[in-house]
């Protein structure tokens, strides 16, 4: 069994910066990536980055360039640098965890606010 905690959300002003934290716990054998997702309010949960097992990075099209994938060496913390921040990034974020045999896990998510 796989345990995620996210955190790092909060209130930030347009233009502004976060860094959410994915701390991992338990059975984190064989892990293919990680990854975030954010929803927003009556809308879908939707892919923001990834990290693969052997380093490869992904993004959203709509954070390309200002956010910031990245983990530590033993896959205890994954992170999201979230710089220039815009309102449409409000929402509450989620750390995913997929293992080699098909198993994934979900945090509870954090959530990120950002004001106009």
């Amino acid at each position: 069994q796989v345990q995620l905690v996210e955190s790092g959300g909060g209130l930030v002003q347009a233009g502004g910066s976060l860094r959410l934290s994915c701390a991992t716990s338990g059975s984190i054998l064989s892990i293919v990536r990680m990854e975030w997702y954010r929803q927003a309010p009556g809308k879908q949960r939707e892919l923001v980055a990834s990290i693969t097992r052997g380093g490869t990075t992904n993004y959203a099209d709509s954070v390309k360039g200002r956010f910031t994938i990245s983990r530590d060496n033993t896959w205890n913390t994954m992170y999201l640098q979230m710089n220039s921040l815009k309102p449409e990034d409000t929402a509450v974020y989620y750390c995913n965890l997929q293992q080699l045999m098909g198993y994934a896990y979900w945090g509870q998510g954090t959530q990120v606010t950002v004001s106009s």
